[in-house]
């Protein structure tokens, strides 16, 4: 398997696989400023749950890194820049709140230890993305059994973490532990993640993989070319509600109608029990530029309206299981996630 990273933190910068140009190009963007950091984000040249909140780690490092004057005021003003960019993904305010947390109780210390001390911290919030991703994987793998076709949607693979993936790595441990399928990833518009990265990342590893439309998947389940569905997640309420993709919501209706079990792959970062149902998330609006045009080219009037919401939410009674790096979590959602976060 290759070893893709989509971040990475070299001596205060933060460089990017800049995920817009895939797969036409490999091209990386530095940032090297928090404002840079936070743009990023927000454009899309870094994108999925776990994959932001370890750059928005690395961005609180390198503030305190670049802070001119008083250290929790930088610190204070980078948080409050990258928590307005994606208001949906929750992994994106854990790893700011850790991060704060990390630095208040380092009042008092020298500057240059504090910075190290940061720039650590962000450094194994990484790592244990990646940790805990291979753990998903591991818990995961079992459900893929010979010969299956699985569905997934958008991109939940490493470029979408800190390496590995969520619902892709639960595949690329199937397909390390010797079991052989093949997926099924939609194109997942607007943007296109499922066409543009899960098909690129899967032929990277090759691991074999057919591309549909979103507006396929109803068919495909019905002549029985799929037999589970394998998605990530950006926020888990805590009654098991889960805001991931557009289209995510309609896939866990179409999964249930054909009797096909569906699966959300996060780690318990993503978990946010601190709401209790999916009404309480808030959906992020993005450019309708974005399905007024693909590539670039035009393909509506660009008079015409557009509403774009970048998530939807999946009820839990529809999702069969939360594969996660402390096990599958089964229904009731309420008592399992918090069994799992006390973990």
């Amino acid at each position: 398997m290759k070893d893709i990273s989509p971040v990475e933190y070299r001596d205060g910068t933060v460089v990017l696989l800049d995920q817009r140009a895939l797969p036409g190009e490999v091209r990386y963007v530095q940032c090297r400023t928090v404002t840079e950091m936070a743009e990023a984000i927000r454009n899309l040249t870094v994108r999925g749950a776990p994959a932001i909140g370890v750059s928005a780690a690395y961005g609180m490092a390198m503030a305190a890194r670049q802070a001119p004057g008083d250290l929790q005021v930088a610190l204070d003003e980078a948080a409050s820049m990258l928590a307005g960019t994606r208001p949906t993904a929750v992994n994106l305010f854990w790893a700011i709140n850790r991060m704060q947390a990390k630095a208040r109780g380092l009042v008092g210390m020298p500057r240059e230890e504090v910075v190290a001390v940061l720039e650590n911290e962000a450094k194994a919030i990484h790592d244990e993305d990646v940790s805990m991703n291979r753990r998903i994987g591991h818990h995961g793998a079992g459900l893929i059994r010979e010969g299956a076709g699985v569905l997934t949607h958008c991109n939940a693979g490493a470029l979408a973490t800190g390496g590995f993936g969520t619902a892709l790595g639960v595949v690329r441990a199937a397909f390390e532990a010797g079991t052989r399928f093949r997926v099924l990833a939609t194109e997942t518009r607007p943007v296109l993640q499922g066409a543009r990265l899960t098909t690129w990342e899967l032929t990277q590893d090759g691991i074999p993989v057919t591309l549909i439309t979103d507006s396929m998947a109803a068919h495909f389940m019905a002549v029985g070319q799929v037999d589970l569905v394998v998605v990530g997640a950006d926020r888990i309420a805590a009654n098991g509600d889960v805001a991931n993709k557009i289209g995510t919501y309609g896939l866990s209706v179409l999964a249930r109608a054909h009797g096909i079990p569906l699966y959300v792959a996060a780690p318990c970062s993503t978990m946010d029990l601190s709401i209790p149902d999916g009404t309480s998330i808030a959906i992020e609006e993005r450019d309708p530029e974005e399905v007024r045009s693909i590539g670039g080219k035009s393909v509506a009037p660009r008079e015409v309206p557009v509403l774009n919401p970048a998530f939807d939410i999946t009820p839990a009674r529809y999702i069969t299981g939360i594969i996660s790096e402390r096990g599958v979590l089964r229904p009731p959602y309420e008592m399992s996630l918090k069994a799992a976060m006390l973990d």
